[in-house]
Order: C-alpha cells, then sequence, then structure tokens
C-alpha cells in the first residue's frame, strides 16, 4: 500500500475537495454554519478564498496562503472542528461524530492555466451534479463574485441554459 505524501509550499496556492461522512447531504442544511466555521479560522490562522463551491455532500475550493505559511492541514482542521460542534450527528463508539471523511483531497496550483482549469471545475461543477443548468443560478458558489470581478461573462458555461429576461415585470 502507498503512502500518499502532501506538498507543502509556503505561500502556495492549493485546490481541495472536502467530504462529509457517507456522502450525507448534510452541508447545504447548515450552510450558515459552514460560512462561521470558513470565517472563524481565517481569524485564526489567515488566508485567501480564491474561489468556492458547495454542494450538499462536499465542497471544492482554491485557497491563497500567505508568504511563509503552508499549513494548510490545521486550517481545515479548525473548520472541520468548528463546523461539527454546532452539527448533530451519529456518533463512533470513541465518541467521534460522523460528519466528514477523515481526509481530504489537495493539489498544489502550478500556474496559471492551472489555476484557471481548477476555477472552471468548481464553478461548473453544480451543472456537472445536475444542481442547476447554469453556473450562475448556483447560489453556493464564488461564481458571481468572479463575474463581478471580471473573470467569467455572466453566460460562461451557459450554452444550455435559457435566456433570461433582468428586466422587471410591472
Amino acid at each position: 500500500m502507498s503512502r500518499y505524501r502532501r506538498v507543502f509550499k509556503e505561500g502556495g496556492c492549493y485546490f481541495f475537495t472536502v467530504v462529509t461522512h457517507g456522502r450525507e447531504p448534510i452541508l447545504l442544511k447548515n450552510i450558515g454554519r459552514l460560512r462561521e466555521s470558513f470565517r472563524y479560522a481565517r481569524e485564526k490562522r489567515p488566508f485567501k478564498v480564491e474561489a468556492v463551491v458547495v454542494l450538499p455532500d462536499h465542497l471544492h475550493c482554491i485557497w491563497q496562503l500567505p508568504e511563509s505559511d503552508a499549513d494548510f492541514p490545521n486550517r481545515w482542521s479548525l473548520i472541520k472542528r468548528y463546523f461539527s460542534s454546532g452539527v448533530n450527528s451519529h456518533r463512533t463508539r470513541r465518541g467521534e461524530k460522523l460528519i466528514w471523511q477523515r481526509r481530504f483531497w489537495e493539489h498544489l496550483i502550478r500556474d496559471d492555466e492551472d489555476l484557471r482549469r481548477h476555477m472552471d471545475y468548481i464553478h461548473y461543477n453544480p451543472v456537472r451534479h445536475g444542481q442547476v443548468t447554469c453556473p450562475r443560478d448556483w447560489p453556493f458558489s464564488s461564481f458571481l463574485r468572479a463575474v463581478s470581478q471580471g473573470k467569467y461573462p455572466a453566460d460562461w458555461g451557459a450554452a444550455q441554459c435559457p435566456v433570461k429576461d433582468f428586466e422587471t415585470a410591472e
């Protein structure tokens, strides 16, 4: 059996996938607590969230760590622990809550093209999972923030999306 080795780079930009235990669809039901968990962790150990998407049973995000800091595992520990303390769940015989998979997956972003591919993956993920037909329609994503920053056109990923009339009806 091979042992997974994490890559630690001070000031690194990382893509993460974090999944709930047994793929339980608890994240959207507890989205406020999840947001508080991120705020809490960022107060204790700052980092910048470049992109994020939350689905019922998993989330993807890209973080930029501060220069001279490569400690993303403890940040995830803070987020998971804070979230778990406010959510009811079954427990193991040892008293551990069954909320998160023990591990998470990370990828060190190598360059601008790699960053773009991972941002596209994040923002298109709700469409891929059948939650919406257009990235702009998923409220639990950084897509609209990225549009407002000029990183995407509003109709990105919307080849199959119906055209919306944004004028108010009177």
